[in-house]
């Protein structure tokens, strides 16, 4: 890192003196990352944003320097200066990059002091989240957390210079917009200016972003901050970082050809090595392998259809599911399951959807199986080689239609694995189908978003549609998704029209796209990103919220401000608002 411009504070990066700078007279500044008294001798490891620089304290060569040093704690800020020694043999430190050296302090100045922090910054201990975001300016000082941030901004600066580099122009939009609801609950922004009127806070630039194709720009990106008012989980806060890419006059191959190297290089900031071009695989082969549309295929079983086999079968479960229109598909299980662990996960089974869980264990050339009776040795025989089943090996069936079986199978997954998964994985799935049923509205809702362009023939049951969308899956994660886009206003409103949509409120809703798709659209496509899921991923870390700056509880609420809170009434009033309801206390 470029050495600071010299003042009163620093002339130097403490985390940065080495060896050959032994004889020079630095000055540095910093925080008291931990102080030690040692016969006389004052030690104290000084932290910058560059790392930790040993400073020695001698009482017989700066006497007034060592009697304030003495009264100095922790997290206490100074700047110093002094000579750079070469530290005494058996002292020095090689699990530090300064640890050959020490300042040998003549003079420093007390710029800040520093109460005792709530929990310790110099170890790495556990502390409550809660805790941690009431003070998240202390927790930033860890050096877990600054090496997050740092990582943040490796990724972001990797993907800017990659698409500069390739024509993009880098394009802001709006915060504040009208609501067009895509899937989740908008922010709502009141406007004092037209009462009763609302503005809404993006949950993506989507319609933006395709306005800016069908403007000219032909190659747009942004990393916007978008809004979604949902529930929490791990992988989600109520405002998050995205990557937004869109180009003019491509198809499918062209954003694979743009991102397969982009995420090579991003990838390659955490350590993770992937091969060009990454695989591709239609959607419906992942969710008859995997029971996922972002499955993690490290995990070393593969779910295996066994319709045919059981096709007019005299086991009612299975051979009436398959006449009903449903599948038998079954996992394998390697290792030591006791009837205990076969209870678990057929519970678990039960709470993604299934009736059951029918089992079998391989023994000799049958199954010990409460269903064993009911089937026929040929059916047997054809699913333990089917599955690839040995010796002591389980067997878990379902049942079901095609959609539960998925969800069923590919939820137990993880808990039938084969040892831990190695190494990583990054692929795309591509074709996947335009809409799916939502069985408790009773209607089609789009898989990606209503403006992504189906393929297949449009006058069919649109069910049957296919879409022109790709998403890239790491390890079991959605990094991101995207689409080739809808240009032609007729071809927008059939989607519409599946969806429910009639064209007066396609008019009311998304008016302004509409007709711009009547002035010359050009083909078009785009993909976006995750930047926190990213950073967490190529940081190792649980939790999104592990990766920014200053993020939300899972209860959506701000430790350290105290957000969401009251606001006053006559800011309500300038609004044209009344609460009808008391605050709800944060938790």
């Amino acid at each position: 890192m470029k050495p600071p411009r010299a003042n009163r504070y620093r002339d130097r990066w403490a985390g940065e003196l080495r060896a050959e700078s032994v004889g020079e007279r630095p000055r540095v500044a910093g925080w008291v990352h931990r102080r030690r008294d040692h016969g006389g001798l004052i030690f104290i490891d000084l932290r910058d944003r560059t790392g930790l620089l040993q400073l020695v304290f001698r009482p017989e060569e700066a006497p007034e320097a060592h009697a304030a040093a003495g009264r100095l704690r922790s997290e206490d800020v100074i700047s110093a200066t002094g000579g750079l020694l070469r530290r005494e043999e058996g002292t020095v430190n090689p699990n530090l990059p300064t640890g050959e050296v020490e300042l040998a302090v003549s003079e420093f100045e007390l710029l800040a002091d520093s109460q005792t922090p709530p929990f310790q910054i110099d170890e790495d201990e556990p502390v409550g989240e809660e805790l941690r975001l009431r003070y998240r300016y202390l927790d930033l000082r860890k050096e877990r957390m600054l090496d997050t941030m740092v990582l943040r901004h490796d990724v972001v600066k990797t993907i800017r210079d990659h698409l500069s580099d390739q024509g993009f122009l880098e394009i802001e939009t709006p915060i504040l917009t009208r609501s067009t609801p895509e899937g989740a609950r908008d922010f709502l922004v009141p406007s004092r200016l037209a009462p009763g009127s609302w503005y809404a806070l993006p949950q993506s630039p989507q319609l933006f972003k395709q306005l800016l194709m069908v403007g000219g720009v032909e190659r747009y990106f942004q990393i916007p901050r978008c809004f979604r008012d949902e529930d929490f989980r791990a992988d989600r806060q109520l405002e998050f970082t995205q990557l937004d890419v869109e180009m003019s006059f491509v198809e499918e191959e062209d954003v694979y050809a743009l991102i397969d190297p982009l995420m090579q290089r991003v990838l390659a900031l955490g350590g993770i090595e992937v091969e060009l071009p990454l695989e591709r695989m239609p959607y419906d082969e992942v969710m008859l392998r995997y029971g996922s549309d972002r499955p993690d295929r490290r995990l070393g079983v593969e779910i295996v259809d066994l319709t045919d086999v059981f096709r007019g079968s005299q086991f009612k479960v299975f051979g009436g599911a398959v006449e009903g229109g449903g599948v038998v598909r079954a996992l394998r299980a390697r290792g030591d399951y006791p009837r205990s662990r076969i209870d678990r996960l057929e519970e678990k089974a039960k709470s993604l959807g299934a009736r059951g869980l029918a089992w079998a264990v391989v023994e000799g050339s049958g199954w010990r199986s409460p269903i064993a009776k009911f089937l026929s040795d040929d059916e047997i025989a054809r699913t333990t080689a089917a599955v690839e089943a040995r010796e002591g090996d389980v067997i878990l069936f379902a049942a079901d239609s095609p959609a539960i079986a998925a969800r069923v199978l590919g939820g137990l997954r993880p808990d039938v694995a084969e040892g831990e998964p190695r190494g990583h994985d990054c692929f795309w799935v591509v074709d996947f189908p335009m809409f799916e049923w939502n069985e408790g509205e009773a209607r089609w809702d789009p898989m990606h978003h209503p403006f992504t362009s189906p393929s297949g023939e449009l006058d069919a049951d649109p069910g049957t549609w296919r879409s022109r969308a790709y998403d890239v899956v790491l390890d079991g994660w959605e990094l991101g998704g995207g689409s080739i886009r809808i240009n032609r206003p007729d071809v927008q409103q059939k989607v519409f029209d599946a969806l429910g949509i009639g064209p007066d409120e396609a008019q009311a809703r998304f008016g302004f796209l509409l007709d711009a798709l009547t002035y010359g659209a050009p083909p078009h496509g785009g993909i976006a990103f995750g930047i926190d899921r990213i950073v967490a991923l190529l940081a190792g870390r649980d939790s999104i919220r592990d990766v920014i700056a200053f993020p939300k509880t899972a209860s959506g609420a701000d430790p350290l401000t105290g957000a969401p809170a009251e606001v006053d009434e006559r800011q309500l009033r300038e609004l044209g608002l009344k609460s009808t309801v008391a605050p709800a206390a944060a938790e």
